[in-house]
């Protein structure tokens, strides 16, 4: 049988990332512009005392969920952030808030647009489908790589892999809203002189808004899914308490940092759950 030779992917991957490395000055903008993000969550959790951050939550989650009176919600997130806070990890959760707040942000930031240009481009759609599919299909740990080699370790790299990881769902529900508008409603639109800014912005965006909030919860859990898998490279907070728990195989050191991602990704998954379903009554 003959042999085939065999494609020099490795190679030709790691002469890529040699020649990406060189644009260092590009890399060491992004990391001190995503660092200052994250320095500015982590300087607001840590300016607000304890009592008062928790009183914002519920207070927030009481007023989104005026109108159906959701108490369960509420109790369980007295009860989530008091047992967090007697545990310890008060510091650690907000290291793995912040985090999660700034690759949501900037998910939301590149993601949004993206979408509205594939809902709104047969062609651009066509190209982005299948990095969308590669993007979400790659393994998470291999997204590591490429953040440690432009960007060191520490929280931007973890942020960098997060937002990769986390970023395709917000493009793909964006791109779903906007095509899902009612073709006679752009129609009457454009009757009544509409430009394309105002056809977005009043009609297009304000019908896609479920859709595309749908998007922002996906990607605001994913990023929180990667908090683990980032603490390898250095990112801080709760996911650094489970990966040295494994290392340790200290089951209840784990299991009680796992407990306290989950109350996490509980409270921020119905909070923007309730954002979606709260309109803002007319003045």
């Amino acid at each position: 049988m003959t042999n085939i030779p065999q494609l020099p992917i490795s190679s030709w991957i790691d002469k890529l990332v040699d020649w990406l490395a060189s644009f260092e000055g590009f890399f060491n903008g992004v990391t001190n512009f995503i660092g200052g993000i994250i320095n500015g969550f982590q300087w607001i959790f840590d300016l607000l005392p304890i009592w008062l951050f928790m009183l914002l939550v519920v207070g927030g989650t009481y007023w989104l969920t005026r109108k159906t009176k959701h108490w369960t919600l509420i109790i369980f997130e007295i009860v989530g952030l008091l047992y967090i806070w007697n545990q310890g990890f008060w510091r650690d959760m907000t290291q793995t808030l912040t985090l999660v707040l700034t690759s949501s942000l900037i998910a939301l930031v590149v993601g949004v647009p993206l979408g509205i240009w594939m809902g709104k481009s047969k062609v651009f759609e066509t190209i982005n489908k299948p990095i969308l599919d590669f993007m979400q299909t790659m393994p998470a740990f291999v997204y590591l790589i490429p953040a440690v080699a432009f960007f060191g370790i520490g929280m931007v790299p973890g942020v960098i892999a997060s937002v990769i990881f986390a970023m395709p769902p917000t493009i793909r529900m964006t791109n779903l809203g906007i095509r899902q508008v009612p073709a006679d409603l752009i129609e009457a639109a454009d009757s009544y002189g509409s430009t394309s800014w105002q056809k977005l912005f009043k009609v297009q965006l304000p019908l896609a808004k479920s859709t595309l909030m749908a998007g922002v919860n996906q990607s605001m859990m994913l990023s929180l899914s990667m908090v683990v898998i980032a603490s390898m490279i250095g990112a801080m907070g709760l996911g650094n308490k489970v990966y040295f728990a494994v290392g340790r195989n200290d089951a209840g050191g784990g299991f009680a940092a796992g407990l306290a991602i989950v109350i996490l990704a509980i409270i921020l998954d119905r909070i923007t759950q309730a954002i979606n379903r709260n309109k803002i009554p007319k003045s």
